[in-house]
């Protein structure tokens, strides 16, 4: 696996490679979810490259973003394992040169759910990802539906800008529990990590959504929203201040 840190090596690099190219853009801490993308990836793609970046701008809790698991020794083991042909890891300065003066910004579905509740969340998330875009040049990129809502935005901006790259999501992955698999689940201790399955089961269920939220309240849970859209039932919640969301198609 080739190792990139540098932007314009790697765009001098990938212009004297123009094959057909595979992105999975991740922040690291990588589980069994962001392997089944690379996994897709290198099913549909001659090559396979994945970015790490703990993308600062789309944390609207600073101490979220103080806490984020990193571990990229482990990471960087885990792509060998899969042979990915190429890894990014850029710097916050050389993706924000002059810091974060320009940003993209959607104003309908960016602004309910998840975007309601963490103001600015998807223009940091629409923004990073335009610029890994620009830079990688990928003809495929793979983000999970676990985040449905970053996924739809995302297709909506490439359609929007003419972005020359599809964008493909692929199936939740999930522990023997049922619990989404995510990179905070490991700030779960062990009592909370018992309790989040339910969040799955309840949100699954044919329940009313006000018996959902009473229901996980009771177990402990705190919850940011559970709303419905497009034949799709959201969730968010908090489990001792670890934040969790999934979603189930109705």
């Amino acid at each position: 696996m080739k190792i990139f840190e540098n932007i314009n090596e790697w765009k001098k690099f990938r212009k004297e490679h123009p094959s057909s190219m595979g992105f999975v853009p991740t922040m690291g801490a990588l589980h069994d979810g962001h392997l089944s993308l690379i996994k897709h990836a290198r099913r549909e793609n001659e090559k396979v490259i994945v970015s790490i970046f703990v993308n600062p701008t789309q944390f609207n809790d600073p101490c979220d973003l103080d806490n984020y698991p990193v571990d990229l020794d482990r990471d960087i083991a885990s792509l060998k394992e899969l042979e990915v042909d190429y890894l990014f890891l850029p710097t916050k300065k050389s993706i924000y040169p002059e810091d974060y003066n320009c940003k993209v910004i959607e104003n309908n579905l960016g602004r309910i759910l998840c975007g309601k509740t963490r103001t600015g969340h998807f223009d940091g998330v629409l923004t990073v990802v335009m610029k890994l875009f620009n830079i990688v040049g990928p003809s495929r990129a793979y983000f999970g539906e676990k985040d449905y809502q970053q996924l739809s935005l995302i297709k909506k901006m490439a359609a929007n800008f003419f972005m020359d790259v599809e964008v493909i999501g692929c199936p939740i992955i999930r522990e023997a529990d049922g619990l989404a698999m995510s990179s905070r689940n490991v700030l779960l201790d062990k009592k909370h990590r018992c309790l989040a399955p339910w969040f799955y089961k309840i949100l699954k269920n044919t329940e009313s959504i006000d018996l959902k939220k009473r229901k996980l309240e009771e177990i402990g849970f705190k919850v940011d929203y559970l709303e419905k859209h497009d034949s799709r039932l959201y969730g968010a919640v908090f489990l001792n201040e670890v934040r969790l969301i999934d979603n189930v198609k109705l």
